[in-house]
Order: C-alpha cells, then structure tokens, then sequence
C-alpha cells in the first residue's frame, strides 16, 4: 500500500537500501582512517548496514504520515 506521499513500501525500502550502501561506505573509510584498521572497520560497517536499515525503513515511513511541508490537497 503506497504511503501518503505515494511512495510504496518497495521504493522506501529500495531507498533505504541505496542509503545504507552510501552510508556504510562512509562508515567504513571513517573507522578505517580513525583505527587504521581494515578488519575492524569492516566488522563496524557490517553490524550497523543492517540496523540502519530498519532504522531508516522506519523513519520513512514515518515521515510519510507527517503532513508537515506537503500542499494541502
């Protein structure tokens, strides 16, 4: 079921998904640069890929509910 902004729980996981990629290659150059470590950098970057997105699948969802900046129909 499309969410009040229209988007579907697929586009709002396919964007999740494409955010966390971008993210967690953040996350991996920032804790390798921070312990010069590629393997504990790695395990950081692989725990938190998969809690952020459900975090972000949430936070998306939720906003879809917010009216807050939309035109009023």
């Amino acid at each position: 079921m499309p969410a009040a902004t229209g988007d579907s729980h697929t586009r709002s996981l396919s964007k999740a998904i494409s955010w966390r990629v971008t993210g967690s290659v953040d996350t991996f150059v920032l804790s390798w640069l921070i312990t010069g470590s590629v393997k504990f950098a790695g395990s950081i970057a692989s725990i938190e890929v998969f809690t952020k997105i459900v975090l972000y699948y949430l936070h998306e969802r939720a906003w879809a509910l917010i009216p807050l900046g939309r035109p009023r129909r």
